[in-house]
């Protein structure tokens, strides 16, 4: 099978509906449910977050990131965390924990250096998103976190069946533009119930075209992926060019600029995507 087959067959799978997730993925997808149900109290949700130790470590480190802790009072507690951050952000972090998982089990270097890479650009994407939710607009800002946690969800599940297919990433990546992010993306997004509203700013990534300042979503997810300063591994080189043009934008947000306002957010946006990664 060629590399172009493969995108295909991968792409008819996740069409159909067909994704499969490890047993790992499914047990933390359970704890993404049941912070959905809004019949959840904290009590429950604490719980659910200090059965997991990394859940744990991530929730701490998030809430008392920058961008969460806005007074400097450093907590170390699991209830105190869960009790700042809400349900929306410890929904945001069990789909990170999902997101990671995907690639938990890649046996190839190269294709795991991918995975770190993707995973390094989806947090600056999601931290950057953050800001620009709240500093820019009325989208609420756990929102586009989530958003931006899982704008590359597609990517990461191409990754985790690169096994199957060797030599399906290598050279460009003309089939993944072309069957990845729309097809097997939706595919993903689906499995994981992933809400409508966050599904239809991620299809606004794939156009790419936005509103200055940002308006929707969408606007603000685009905007977040022109100023990363990590790249996607799965962005092909005729796209760079675009890319670069693109992070020399500034323009005004009522009384300040883009850049005035990245400029203030600068040690929110490194907390936030530090928490994330590490």
């Amino acid at each position: 099978m060629d590399r172009l087959e493969a995108f295909r067959s991968i792409a008819a799978q996740a069409n159909k509906g067909e994704i499969t997730f490890s047993s790992n993925i499914n047990a933390t997808l359970k704890v993404k449910q049941l912070l959905d149900d809004p019949d959840t109290h904290l009590a429950s949700a604490t719980k659910l977050v200090l059965a997991d130790p990394l859940f744990s470590a991530r929730t701490v480190a998030i809430a008392n990131s920058a961008a969460y802790n806005r007074t400097g009072t450093k907590i170390n507690n699991v209830t105190t965390a869960v009790m700042r951050l809400g349900f929306g952000t410890l929904r945001s972090l069990a789909i990170s924990l999902i997101v990671r998982q995907m690639n938990s089990g890649i046996s190839d270097p190269a294709i795991r250096q991918k995975s770190v890479e993707l995973w390094e650009h989806t947090a600056c994407v999601a931290a950057l998103a953050h800001v620009i939710a709240r500093r820019m607009t009325r989208i609420d800002p756990d929102t586009a976190l989530f958003a931006g946690i899982v704008h590359e969800v597609g990517g990461f599940y191409l990754l985790s069946r690169s096994d199957e297919f060797p030599g399906l990433l290598d050279g460009e990546l003309e089939g993944w533009v072309e069957y990845g992010e729309k097809i097997i993306g939706r595919g993903v997004l689906k499995a994981l119930e992933i809400p409508d509203v966050i599904c239809e700013g991620i299809e606004a990534v794939w156009v790419g075209h936005g509103a200055q300042p940002p308006v929707t979503l969408g606007d603000v997810l685009i905007l977040a992926n022109d100023l990363a300063t990590t790249l996607s591994p799965l962005q092909p080189a005729s796209e760079l060019a675009i890319r670069d043009e693109a992070t020399r934008i500034d323009f005004a947000v009522g009384d300040e600029t883009l850049s005035s306002i990245l400029d203030d957010a600068t040690e929110q946006i490194e907390s936030l995507r530090e928490a994330l990664l590490n």
